[in-house]
């Protein structure tokens, strides 16, 4: 690995970073769409033309396109293009090629690719719609084009998402089914292994070689020439052939979320399943203990990483695992013999599909009851992977006592999650985290809310509702049209009653703007300007800004300075509190609204606290609470030093979602109690 990262970062594509070039590449990966709505895919760059000369190279690179009929290349395909280079943060790859325009096509795709290709393609048509239809394709080839957001969410947190990745368990259906015909053609024993082995090698190809694909196929080879040599079959020394032939023929592995998953949830089942029923078959039938152990032994040899990848862990993928995994092996081979004909027997195909989308329906559902029930969230993931990873080895080490260890862990986090749990009770005010965007909800009670903003995410704001217990939103307001303030609409209205949304007067972006007017289709909507003001419950809204006619301010350095200037600024007041959210103005606009108000106690800052802030409106709003929207680790540098500075020279308590979390607060007589959903020794949270 250190030899490949030499060889990358003294290549000659690094003195490229930042040209246009122009650029022949080589297909690698099959491009598949990204949550961005993006194209992705590796490729391997074979000529550079830039200002700077011509250059020949064979480097990994990584190509991101807007443009869909990329979808059309196959991995040997050959293309060339205008291209954008940047430095990539993806260590395996020597850059990040940005494609606006069209790619062009230089070879065609093998017979060899073309048949896989048609096989592919051919099980994602016949497959159908729907949830059923989306997860037949991931079950059988590992192919998730077709699943949404929401349901690869919806299988995340029921701990069913390794279903849809190709791994030991699709190759030891696929070789048992393979070998159980073979006995029909051969009578050998070393034939049938022979052609078993053969037919996986065509599976690798057919489903990609992913991490996990890698690591079962080598383990199935162990096994197969274990049992063609008459040698026995030791599973774990299989597996420890299986991680360092892997590692050594893609040192990149080593770095791989999912190759680690697959790893420890091999180990977990050679090492811990067996104990597992040995300890339940003393409370429960030997057959049940046999078909719980597997999925609690992989969830406790994975949890670790899971800890420190997601952050939170589901006790319900246990339950759930258990009742998918009668319908898995008829799905796999039904589907897999689909897939093979599908190509020129789509009638039989379709016939074998119909079969199977019963079972793949009930997953499904599964799948979506399962995600409805609480996770236990670990607030950071590093500490999570230590805490998860430590009892999971106390819990190797004083076997006799898992029981007792078991039982005094439940109650602790059990314990810890109530005293920590939020909104915890009470609240007026909440600030959502959502990341790199701004929701705020105002409590009217009764379930009912005022919406500021609805984030980027409609999983994130839909979830931070659900945990506010909000069924009813009497007016919500989208201070202006850009994705982080709006593109969690669909989350927001989810299961939910909108009475009323006023919107900023200017429409752009169009994109953003029309898709916002058609999911409020048969809502009240307004455009409401200075002056306006409404009564919702015991809440007085004066809108300050925009006004009407035309202003032109200076354009703050990056995008969207008009957009963010035409934001709506609203005052709310009640008898227990006032706040201030400006959407995103930026400081000439800020500067306008001075002597419109005295101090405030909430003040929502602009723009996630960036540098542009007006700090002569920041002394006229005097808050007792500054509250920052921002995603961690954002790429924009967010919220800007000088801006904490300022505030916390006013006085302010400066809370913000990328170190507090979900934020949520109570006033009484002007008086604002804070409280946060991360802390420094809140490491729990069930919900």
């Amino acid at each position: 690995m250190s030899l490949r990262e030499a060889s990358l970062a003294n290549s000659q594509i690094t003195k490229l970073y930042g040209q246009s070039v122009e650029i022949i590449a080589q297909v690698v990966t099959d491009p598949n769409q990204t949550t961005t709505g993006n194209y992705s895919f590796l490729a391997r760059a074979i000529y550079v033309d830039s200002p700077a000369g011509s250059y020949e190279m064979r480097m990994p690179i990584r190509v991101i396109t807007p443009k869909k009929s990329v979808l059309t290349l196959l991995p040997g395909q050959s293309f060339s293009a205008t291209a954008r280079l940047v430095k990539s943060k993806e260590g395996r790859v020597g850059a990040l090629v940005l494609i606006d325009g069209d790619v062009a096509v230089i070879t065609q795709a093998s017979r060899w690719a073309k048949a896989l290709a048609a096989i592919r393609y051919g099980l994602r048509d016949v497959s159908g719609e729907g949830d059923a239809g989306a997860l037949i394709p991931g079950m059988v080839l590992g192919d998730t084009s077709k699943q949404s957001l929401e349901f690869k969410t919806a299988m995340k947190r029921s701990g069913l998402t390794h279903l849809v990745a190709v791994s030991g368990a699709n190759f030891a259906i696929v070789s048992s089914f393979v070998l159980w015909c073979m006995q029909f053609l051969f009578t050998r024993i070393k034939l049938r292994l022979s052609a078993t082995a053969i037919a996986l090698i065509c599976f690798i190809a057919l489903v990609r070689p992913s991490p996990s694909v890698l690591r079962a196929a080598a383990m199935a080879a162990v096994l197969l020439i274990a049992q063609g040599t008459h040698r026995g079959r030791d599973s774990l020394p299989a597996l420890g052939f299986a991680i360092a032939a892997v590692v050594v023929g893609d040192p990149w592995q080593a770095r791989d979320a999912g190759f680690a998953l697959s790893v420890m949830a091999t180990a977990g089942l050679l090492l811990f399943a067996p104990l597992v029923v040995e300890k339940l078959a003393h409370f429960i039938p030997e057959k049940l203990a046999q078909a719980l152990a597997p999925p609690i032994a992989a969830i406790v040899f994975c949890s670790p990483v899971l800890v420190s990848l997601s952050g939170y862990l589901s006790p319900i993928s246990v339950i759930a695992n258990l009742l998918a995994a009668p319908a898995v092996g008829p799905i796999t081979i039904l589907g897999f013999i689909a897939a093979l004909i599908s190509p020129f027997a789509p009638m039989i195909s379709a016939v074998l599909i119909w079969l199977i989308r019963y079972p793949a329906g009930f997953i499904a559902a599964v799948a979506t009851w399962a995600a409805q029930f609480p996770v236990l969230t670990l607030r950071t993931g590093s500490i999570g992977f230590l805490i998860v990873a430590i009892f999971t080895v106390t819990l190797w080490l004083f076997k006799k006592y898992i029981k007792a260890l078991s039982v005094i862990a439940c109650v602790l986090i059990l314990a810890m999650t109530w005293l920590q749990r939020w909104p915890a009770g009470d609240w007026q005010v909440a600030n959502c985290d959502v990341g790199q965007g701004d929701s705020m909800v105002i409590n009217l009670g009764n379930h009912r809310a005022i919406i500021l903003d609805v984030g980027p995410d409609p999983l994130l704001e839909d979830r931070c509702l659900k945990a506010l217990g909000i069924n009813e939103i009497p007016l919500m307001i989208l201070s202006h049209f850009h994705a982080d303030h709006v593109g969690g609409l669909s989350g927001a209205i989810k299961n939910r009653r909108v009475s009323q949304v006023w919107i900023s007067t200017n429409s752009e972006p169009l994109m953003e703007s029309a898709h916002v007017e058609s999911l409020m289709r048969g809502i009240d909507i307004l455009r409401p300007q200075r002056g306006f003001s409404a009564q919702v419950a015991e809440f007085t809204i004066k809108v300050l800004w925009p006004p009407s006619g035309t202003h032109v301010f200076a354009s703050m350095p990056g995008d969207g300075s008009a957009v963010n200037n035409s934001s709506i600024a609203t005052l709310i007041t009640s008898s227990d509190f006032t706040l201030f959210a400006p959407g995103d103005l930026e400081p000439p606009t800020q500067h306008e609204l001075i002597g419109d108000f005295n101090r405030v106690d909430i003040y929502k800052l602009s723009h996630h606290g960036s540098r542009y802030q007006d700090e002569g409106l920041m002394a006229a709003l005097d808050p007792q609470v500054a509250v920052i929207s921002v995603g961690a680790k954002n790429a924009y540098g967010h919220p800007a030093p000088q801006t904490i500075e300022a505030l916390t020279r006013l006085g302010a308590k400066v809370v913000r979602t990328d170190i507090n979390g979900a934020i949520s607060m109570t006033a009484k007589a002007h008086t604002i109690t804070v409280r946060t959903s991360k802390g420094r020794f809140n490491l729990f949270r069930w919900g």
